[in-house]
């Protein structure tokens, strides 16, 4: 019989992150413990466990999540895994169960997570809510469309010195951008500025760059290199894990110093939002390579708490039937708009899953293209148009790290 309970020690948790790092073909490593240790609660952990031993695992980290109009307390989902001696046996469905139980009894009304296969969490009412990009740009090709501002003063910092200067930087993006969440201190050393050598693959040790505009400190980038050479011709890579601005300016100048790099042939980064303004920073945006992929996937554990925390289009609303599955306290009939969020004998506009809620949530996608996928239903004609005036939203999502 596998039981399903909370993590209640140090070991325990080790033996919890044991399935995912099967995935990856590796025992886990001192240094991601006593970094989970720092970030990640042990009540946050759920382990199945059979006989003793631990077969699977999914924990939660406490995230405050930008949404559109303000933030929602929601849980990171993370370590999920099943050991694949005990597939198809429930024990992720009871996993799932549990750890959304438990986060509706702690009042976080959103679970968001980066999917390692897309088709597990749709069956447990996550939407995918945002589209993620990569890069791939030949440095000889990188010229932008504008030159960029000289920044006043360009300066590497060592990783210990460097949280103090960036953390604000961040925090001013992270408030304004959709999908990012805001960073404790102890995420900031556990896991953005944490180097340990496992980390870094076949590239060197990460580097920080701050940029100071007039009004001080505005940019950073956080980066690797890996040189090498081909008959004496640079071959090497730049590796951006992370580059931003506290304005269009500012963030053009982290781009073009990470761009402007001697000694290295190409430009590499990931994770970033499908409205970059790389692409038309770019004077040959074709060359950035920028290609698309799923990003994270979201789900409306509390349809209510969630849906009041977002904004909407003043004196607009919608009647939305979610059908919930898995979370059966949020099935009915919803009013959505910017006088508030509540329960209606109305007839609805449009029916549709809660993982559907999920994907518009961020506003990485709209209701038409839903609808033209056939992932909801019109009950009235021009309903999905009508719902994407009142869930408009500035930016696309981004979730600039996967946890």
């Amino acid at each position: 019989m596998v039981d399903i309970r909370l993590c209640s020690s140090v070991d325990e948790l080790r033996a919890g992150i044991t399935p995912i790092w099967h995935y990856f073909g590796r025992q886990p490593v001192d240094d991601h413990l006593h970094a989970l240790q720092r970030v990640l609660p042990l009540d946050r952990v759920h382990i199945a466990c059979e006989d003793g031993d631990t077969v699977g695992a999914a924990g939660s980290f406490p995230f405050e999540l930008t949404v559109p109009g303000g933030r929602v307390s929601a849980a990171g989902v993370t370590i999920v895994a099943v050991l694949p001696t005990h597939r198809r046996r429930g024990i992720l469905r009871r996993l799932m169960r549990a750890q959304l139980d438990a986060c509706r009894a702690r009042g976080e009304p959103v679970a968001y997570l980066w999917a390692t296969e897309d088709t597990i969490y749709d069956r447990f009412g996550y939407g995918l809510a945002s589209l993620s990009a990569d890069i791939d740009l030949q440095r000889d090709r990188a010229r932008f469309y504008n030159a960029a501002k000289r920044p006043v003063r360009t300066t590497l910092l060592p990783l210990k010195d460097a949280k103090a200067r960036i953390a604000p930087i961040y925090e001013h993006v992270a408030q304004a951008t959709p999908g990012m969440c805001a960073r404790s201190p102890d995420w900031w050393e556990a896991r953005t500025l944490a180097d340990p050598p496992w980390r870094r693959g076949n590239a060197g040790e990460l580097q920080c760059a701050v940029l100071e505009l007039d009004s001080g400190a505005a940019a950073y980038a956080l980066y690797r290199l890996t040189p090498s050479f081909d008959r004496g011709v640079q071959t090497g890579t730049i590796h951006v894990a992370e580059a931003m601005g506290t304005s269009p300016e500012a963030t053009q100048a982290a781009w073009r110093y990470v761009c402007d790099i001697d000694w290295m042939a190409r430009v590499t980064a990931s994770l970033l939002p499908v409205d970059h303004p790389l692409l038309l920073l770019s004077a040959e945006p074709r060359r950035l390579r920028f290609t698309l992929r799923d990003g994270v996937w979201v789900r409306l554990v509390d349809v209510k708490g969630a849906l009041s925390t977002r904004s909407y289009a003043p004196g607009k609303s919608v009647v939305v039937e979610v059908c919930d599955e898995f979370c059966e306290w949020n099935n009915g009939n919803w009013r959505i708009g910017a006088e508030g969020l509540e329960r209606t004998a109305a007839h609805a506009d449009i029916r549709c899953s809660v993982s559907v809620l999920g994907s518009v949530y961020l506003g990485g996608f709209t209701w038409t293209r839903l609808s033209e996928a056939l992932r909801l239903e019109e009950l009235r004609p021009g309903a999905a148009e009508y719902a994407d005036a009142v869930f408009r939203s500035r930016s696309a999502p981004w979730c600039p790290e996967i946890f």
